[in-house]
């Protein structure tokens, strides 16, 4: 199916997300820093990035904003996944050009349905 790269510092979160996700099809990259996970999505050019918001260094709304600018990922569609639920984070998020924002920790099923309609050419629930 889709090659996805989850952006999250948590181990944890980390192997929860890859079993998922492998479970259903799916195959994954991740990098436990925004910094990596811009090389990452640079060098391998996922179909879509799970983008934590809290991270060492760089957090995950600067990373976001980066990659939607930059040539080379732009069209990489990200889904933001963090344990910031407020409004304000969602908003804030959309406009650093997240296609979406869940809550951690999602449903498999409501998050499985907003990876498949990204990846499959849709333009996410915003």
């Amino acid at each position: 199916m889709a090659r996805i790269l989850i952006i999250d510092d948590s181990p944890t979160d980390t192997r929860m997300f890859s079993l998922m996700l492998e479970r259903n099809g799916h195959q994954v990259i991740s990098a436990g820093s925004a910094e990596d996970g811009l090389t990452a999505a640079e060098r391998d050019r996922p179909d879509l990035i799970l983008m934590d918001v809290i991270l060492p260094g760089m957090n995950g709304f600067q990373a976001t904003r980066a990659l939607s600018r930059a040539p080379a990922t732009q069209h990489i569609p990200i889904i933001i996944v963090s344990t910031k639920g407020m409004e304000t984070d969602r908003v804030w998020g959309l406009r650093q050009g997240a296609k979406d924002y869940v809550v951690k920790p999602p449903v498999e099923a409501d998050l499985l349905r907003r990876i498949n309609s990204l990846v499959s050419g849709g333009a996410g629930p915003q």
